[in-house]
């Protein structure tokens, strides 16, 4: 799995994750960033043109260094400070209510503990502050949702580690998450079993 998950995947994903469906999709999420924001999964930094310029410092976290050449180029490219954290979401380093947003895409689906995740995630917010989410994950349909679950052992494989039947929402409210808005959709031109989608914010009270 070495040269697999640490050349040929991330280039892939890179190339599909960059897609101008799914740039639409980064810009409507991020559109109510403000402040000082973290975002964790930050990945090959794909986020980084899409953030608004209410913004004023990002930090990016992510245990993994994927393409450092090309994530060095597009953090030079951006218009606001960011500061590069590599560690895991589930423990951060950061004190009580730091950040104004907390920003996680497609990667609930990935992270080994998701609601540790989360959680922490909640803690660093100030009071007020948004978490703003765009996630692939369980679907409503119960059909979709036993495919899902059967193929899922497979996808963990080829997907290194990303999971396809996860319950987005129910995992945000279970950290203690009020949500403000979720919309669910399924995006066009990705198999429904990947591309049964979460987007909203929920609100640190």
């Amino acid at each position: 799995m070495g040269l697999y998950a640490d050349i040929i995947f991330p280039r892939l994903m890179d190339w599909v994750m960059d897609s101008p469906r799914i740039r639409e999709q980064r810009t409507l999420t991020l559109h109510e960033a403000r402040g000082s924001v973290l975002e964790i999964g930050f990945g090959t930094g794909l986020n980084l043109p899409h953030y608004p310029r209410d913004v004023v410092w990002l930090t990016i976290l992510d245990p993994a260094r994927f393409l450092p050449k090309r994530v060095t180029r597009r953090i030079s490219s951006a218009y606001i400070p960011v500061e590069v954290v590599h560690q895991s979401a589930e423990r951060l380093a950061f004190e009580d209510r730091t950040f104004d947003c907390v920003v996680s895409t497609f990667t609930l689906c990935t992270i080994p503990d998701p609601l540790a995740a989360l959680r922490e995630a909640r803690r660093v917010l100030k009071p007020g502050g948004l978490f703003l989410f765009l996630e692939h994950g369980r679907s409503d349909d119960p059909r979709v949702a036993k495919w899902q679950e059967r193929l899922n052992p497979i996808q963990r494989v080829i997907g290194c580690g990303c999971q396809l039947n996860r319950p987005i929402d129910r995992l945000i409210r279970d950290a203690g998450f009020p949500l403000m808005r979720l919309e669910r959709f399924v995006m066009s031109d990705v198999p429904r079993l990947a591309g049964e989608m979460y987007r909203g914010i929920a609100e640190k009270q």
